[in-house]
């Protein structure tokens, strides 16, 4: 399985090249940089490689929730790229990719991602480790009010995402009589993406080009203040 993926939903631009699970990658916290950098950088992942998009056998993406113009501009290249090469695409979640890396590099089995998603509200997903290390979603992913997130039952979970310390920490303080660690610093990687992707593209279920679409969970945007 060879396959590229990319994730722009946060700051972070980052794109990866999947060989059979060995993994290139590039990754840069270059924010309103991303449209800049992201097809150089897929260009590079591939020339390295010797290999063209024809050769690959997908393309995923991290198709959300996140920053409007950043999954948008990940939407955008992923169709182009595989409209191009007739490729079927893979689109991940952002909140899933950003938990499976902290499962990858921290041995959490069980983790709570959380993004800041502006407008006092922050995207949150719980996800366990399943299979093969990927990321399985423990319930929906919502936008809320971090002072209204719904708490786990259990103890034990471990934090990941900026959304942790949005709302002075409300989420944190929410949140701390269930979590064990918080890495508020985190963000979503598109090697994550690469390997929840090659799972669903071994799944046959990959979908067409024209279906590589946004999720943003909520469909107000703020308005630009009246002069």
């Amino acid at each position: 399985m060879k396959l590229i993926a990319i994730e722009t939903a946060t700051e972070a631009c980052s794109s990866a090249l999947w060989i059979d699970g060995e993994i290139t990658a590039r990754h840069r916290v270059a924010p309103r940089l991303h449209a800049e950098l992201l097809l150089d950088d897929v260009q590079s992942l591939l020339a390295e490689a010797k290999l063209d998009l024809s050769s690959l056998d997908g393309i995923a993406f991290g198709r959300g929730p996140g920053s409007f113009t950043g999954i948008r501009i990940a939407a955008a290249m992923t169709q182009g790229l595989a409209l191009a090469a007739g490729l079927p695409v893979a689109p991940v979640s952002t909140l899933a990719a950003l938990a499976r890396g902290a499962m990858r590099e921290t041995g959490a089995e069980r983790v709570i991602a959380a993004l800041d998603a502006r407008m006092s509200e922050v995207y949150v997903g719980r996800f366990e480790a399943g299979p093969s290390g990927l990321a399985v979603p423990d319930g929906g992913e919502s936008v809320i009010p971090p002072r209204e997130a719904p708490r786990p039952e259990r103890a034990g979970w471990h934090g990941a995402g900026h959304g942790f310390d949005a709302q002075h920490g409300a989420l944190r303080e929410r949140l701390r009589d269930v979590l064990s660690e918080v890495d508020a610093d985190r963000l979503p990687h598109a090697r994550d993406v690469a390997a929840l992707g090659a799972a669903v593209l071994e799944r046959g279920e990959g979908v067409p080009a024209e279906r590589a679409l946004p999720v943003y969970l909520r469909d107000k945007v703020a308005e630009k203040p009246k002069t």
